[in-house]
């Protein structure tokens, strides 16, 4: 069943190849259908990430407060989440629904010198070889390298400026620095993992993580607005006028004398 899925994925792509004429316009522009398909997906684990982070301060206030309470921290949690209309999942539940598309989509284009060996998987003479690697490439010149090494930043890159994008309005200096260095242990990994990738997947990956960047982007503008009208349409509370009366002692009124 996974092998029929992944060749109508290839079938897909060497469909838009036969009709443009370029097998990594082909991959950009299934990379592009990719991310309409899971769009909806990707809007609500952004809306997510949002939510999750208007509520961090008090999250974190509850984590602290109830330190020695696990089960009244949890309680106030579920209170918490409750009020902000907050589901843990929702940000988790759209990745695991499109792991299996971009799995598939990974695994096909790491096969594609072998379901057609000899035809040659160019990018506009831009990429020479979809199906070699950086490390094959380098050995070949530097020249040849270069366009490799592009799309190495790329893939790597996709990783680090979504990380940072995240903390930037962030207050929290220790969360921050600590995501600031994970994205750096990130981006080493996914440059050694780039080096023995066909440069079909690097492109896919590079092309898929830019729109998901813009489009994440995008959700988050929106949900600001969102806030910022909110904030201004709200009723304005008007208290009442309180005004401090204080009365004179009346004084006694003389007596008359007889």
């Amino acid at each position: 069943m996974w092998d029929i899925f992944k060749d109508w994925i290839f079938s897909v792509i060497q469909f838009f190849d036969n009709l443009c004429g370029d097998w990594g316009l082909a991959i950009i522009i299934v990379t592009i259908i990719f991310r309409i398909l899971v769009a909806p997906l990707m809007h609500k684990q952004a809306k997510s990430s949002y939510q999750m982070q208007k509520i961090q301060p008090k999250l974190q206030e509850i984590q602290t407060r109830f330190a020695d309470d696990k089960v009244r921290q949890q309680q106030e949690l579920q209170k918490l989440y409750a009020e902000a209309k907050f589901n843990p999942l929702a940000g988790c539940l759209p990745m695991l629904l499109q792991m299996p598309i971009f799995i598939a989509l990974f695994q096909t284009l790491r096969e594609m010198g072998d379901r057609i060996g000899a035809d040659q998987f160019t990018f506009y003479n831009i990429v020479p070889n979809l199906v070699m690697t950086p490390g094959q490439a380098l050995e070949q010149g530097f020249g040849t390298f270069v366009p490799y090494l592009i799309l190495m930043i790329i893939f790597a890159g996709a990783t680090f400026i979504p990380m940072v994008l995240q903390q930037l309005k962030s207050e929290n200096k220790q969360q921050k620095n600590q995501t600031l260095m994970m994205a750096g242990i990130m981006t080493i990994f996914m440059l050694w993992i780039s080096w023995s990738s066909p440069a079909g997947v690097l492109l896919f990956w590079g092309v898929s993580s830019l729109i998901g960047i813009g489009q994440n982007q995008f959700t988050m503008y929106r949900c600001r607005l969102a806030d910022r009208q909110k904030e201004e349409n709200a009723p304005i509370e008007v208290k009442p006028v309180e005004v401090n009366v204080t009365r004179k002692e009346k004084k006694k009124r003389p007596t008359k004398k007889r």
